[in-house]
């Protein structure tokens, strides 16, 4: 029951997605259901943050056209991901544990998206909040034979991989905050959440989760912090679609390169993107609090803070500047 009302509310939107207005009855004929049933679906999606109108002699209709991810889309553009390495979801609770709930029958490359999460989240339990089809919520399965050890600095490339796909796409003024966040003008535009499921010295598998702001609604609520989306950045229609494609290259070649040789061959390109790099940051990690210059990172991805002339390596915490507030989605 719960499969075919979800079924029904995704061909409903579906209809909906071209922004125009459809009346109840014509819904009601396309899907097989009655009028009364289309008004409580359209309930259901409005609950979910879908803004949809109701105009009596007219009908329903969405406030924007939606733009729709489609694998066909998505596969037209990628060098490497096979339709049966992609999952679309339309409403999911995360995909990072749609990822893990799976884990057993995916490939190495396995990669699901939604359209929506309803208990999305970020580093350390954070709310991921994840409106209907305005962002990229991506979540990405992959198998490194090397244990733990073999995937330190991963969540570094893979902002170095969601930068790759802005240039991608005309956006250059992206930096790097160290451990997992992308920013645009001091504001928060992508976070990144790795999550490891293996044995120690055996194979273990990356599940890594990416949130990427596209057309965040205006009336968003429950995120403390500034943060920004691609749309206000340019006039340009950004396609998900081919936003993803792009996305899902940069991942597969560079993930490849880093089983290989780790980190060192993104050092430089990292510190060009780094936020902070040779700026004053402050460092908390659970209740200490250290205040330095950062020196980028090494080869491990650890941070380098330079404290009364000596520098140190860093695994763990979240830092600030001077242009930005620690907290992060």
């Amino acid at each position: 029951m719960k499969k075919a009302v979800e079924q029904t509310r995704t061909s409903l939107i579906q209809i909906l997605a071209n922004g125009e207005f459809h009346s109840g009855q014509v819904l009601g004929e396309r899907l097989g259901i009655s009028r009364a049933a289309i008004a409580n679906h359209i309930k259901a999606l409005q609950s979910l943050g879908i803004e949809v109108f109701s105009v009596r002699g007219r009908g329903y209709k969405l406030d924007k056209p939606l733009n729709m991810l489609s694998a066909d889309k998505i596969l037209e553009n990628t060098k490497f991901t096979q339709r049966n390495q992609l999952h679309i979801a339309n409403i999911i609770a995360s995909t990072n544990d749609y990822i893990k709930d799976h884990l057993s029958n995916l490939s190495s490359g396995f990669c699901c998206i939604a359209e929506a999460q309803t208990k999305g989240r970020g580093r350390r339990g954070r709310t991921w909040v994840s409106p209907y089809g305005a962002n990229i919520y991506l979540s990405m399965n992959w198998k490194f034979s090397g244990g733990y050890q073999s995937i330190a600095g991963l969540s570094l490339l893979i902002g170095l991989s969601i930068n790759r796909t802005l240039n991608d796409i005309g956006i250059n003024s992206a930096k790097l905050k160290w451990p997992n966040d992308v920013y645009i003008n001091s504001k928060k535009l992508a976070g990144i959440l790795v999550e490891v499921e293996g044995q120690v010295g055996g194979d273990t598998h990356a599940i890594i989760g990416l949130g990427l702001n596209v057309s965040m609604p205006t009336d968003t609520k429950g995120i403390d912090q500034p943060f920004i989306d691609l749309q206000s950045l340019s006039s340009t229609h950004f396609d998900r679609n081919e936003i993803v494609a792009y996305l899902l290259n940069h991942l597969n070649e560079m993930l490849v390169e880093f089983e290989r040789c780790g980190l060192t061959p993104f050092l430089d390109e990292y510190k060009a993107s780094d936020l902070f790099c040779d700026k004053p940051v402050r460092l908390i990690s659970g209740t200490n609090e250290v205040l330095g210059i950062s020196r980028g990172i090494n080869e491990t991805g650890a941070l380098l803070v330079e404290i009364d002339g000596v520098i140190s390596a860093h695994y763990g915490g979240e830092i600030s500047g001077n242009e930005i507030s620690v907290r992060t989605q």
